[in-house]
């Protein structure tokens, strides 16, 4: 009898995610007593400001919310989504461009399925967040990775993207500021890469979702705004989950051309109709509402961003870039691999952060997980506390 596999090819590829797995290591550690920190999880510490859950509290006296809504979002929610398009992103869209999704996850999911075509190209800046290659690959697309290291600020150049560049490219992902490198591309890098994308044909699918986050006085330009000949050809990812601490609402949303977003609109009617009417509630509370508390949680980032880096950087062996926006510290540890730590040498990012998992109960993402070996993603969305504690492990133990 012939074999059959009980689950599809295209399931069986999917790679779990590096970052959750980690996380999940890491708690079951935590849950058998281990004091573990855990740099592991992109996931503000802060509650969800006040004001937006009591919007959510208000939502659920209101029965119809209790009802199926339109597939692509209320209508309210697509204003504000598109009015805060226009002041950060510097397009003024329609509404009706606007799908809310049930988190940023699901509009790069559907992103490159309204794009992709079997065997088309995605150039993949890396290091990158390990969903993209996942769901290009999920569209039949074929991820080409552009790798820029810790010496390049973790940012790709247009010839290294024309260099990578074939008769098959068809999109070009750009982040800015970078999960997981905290990169942000200046006016004059983005503008550049912009023009050439044009140039070139290319579509552009950008994930904004942490533009609101960024420090020291620099602003994450949006692509669009910087190449404005480029909105016809582009898909703005972004959503709440980042900015407004609100990962657990699962709401974020896709903006793009009339007709990609009309045949998005049919993918997401098909696959998941609305998203929770009390989470769409909750966003317009959080993108209309007052912004002082995200300022305080944004000021919270940047201080612990600040001691993060100066204390990473007294490891020995490991070389840390200041980000300029995200949560995220980037460090380049190829210098302390191949050297002993307590009678083990590892080679790769991975043993490293094993090594450290196991021996400083500190859990770091490896860079296995967003691209090449020799790196380790450190998430500053935790305590101040916590933060510095497990910093201090670590010095602890590569000083021994």
């Amino acid at each position: 009898m012939t074999h059959i596999s009980r689950l599809s090819q295209k399931i069986a590829a999917i790679a779990e995610s590096a970052t959750l797995k980690v996380d999940a290591k890491a708690k079951a550690l935590q849950a058998e007593g281990r004091p573990v920190i855990s740099y592991a999880a992109g996931e503000p510490d802060f509650a969800t400001p006040a004001h937006i859950v009591e919007a959510a509290r208000a939502a659920l006296d209101n029965p119809q919310n209790f009802r199926y809504t339109a597939a692509a979002g209320l209508p309210e929610l697509k204003r504000a989504i598109a009015d805060k398009t226009a002041r950060d992103s510097g397009w003024a869209v329609d509404p009706a461009q606007v799908i809310v999704t049930n988190g940023g996850k699901q509009a790069v999911y559907q992103s490159f399925q309204a794009l992709l075509d079997p065997g088309d190209e995605v150039l993949l800046p890396a290091p990158y967040w390990t969903t993209y290659p996942e769901a290009i690959q999920l569209a039949g697309g074929v991820p080409v990775e552009v790798f820029a290291g810790s010496d390049q600020g973790y940012k790709v150049t247009v010839a290294q993207l024309e260099a990578a560049r074939t008769d098959r490219t068809k999109v070009l992902l750009f982040v800015s500021p970078s999960n997981p490198t905290g990169a942000v591309y200046s006016p004059e890098e983005t503008k550049a890469i912009g023009d050439w994308a044009e140039a070139n044909g290319l579509w552009i699918i950008a994930d904004e979702i942490y533009q609101n986050l960024t420090y020291d006085g620099v602003r994450a330009i949006s692509i669009v705004e910087a190449a404005p000949a480029l909105q016809d050809r582009t898909i703005l990812v972004n959503g709440v989950a980042k900015t407004y601490a609100m990962t657990g609402w699962r709401l974020g949303w896709m903006i793009g051309p009339s007709d990609i977003i009309k045949g998005a609109s049919n993918l997401q009617s098909h696959l998941s109709s609305n998203v929770n009417n009390i989470a769409q509630r909750a966003a317009i509370a959080a993108l209309t509402g007052p912004q002082e508390p995200i300022e305080e949680m944004r000021l919270a980032f940047d201080r612990r961003r600040k001691l993060i880096v100066a204390e990473l950087n007294k490891v020995p062996g490991f070389n840390c870039p200041t980000p300029e926006g995200a949560f995220y510290a980037y460090v380049d540890v190829t210098a302390a691999l191949g050297k002993p730590v307590r009678g083990i040498t590892p080679t790769t990012s991975l043993e490293l952060a094993d090594l450290i998992l196991e021996h400083a109960e500190v859990a770091a993402v490896p860079g296995e997980a967003f691209g090449p070996s020799g790196y380790l993603r450190f998430s500053y969305a935790l305590g101040d506390e916590a933060l510095l504690t497990g910093v201090r492990r670590i010095q602890a133990l590569f000083s021994e």
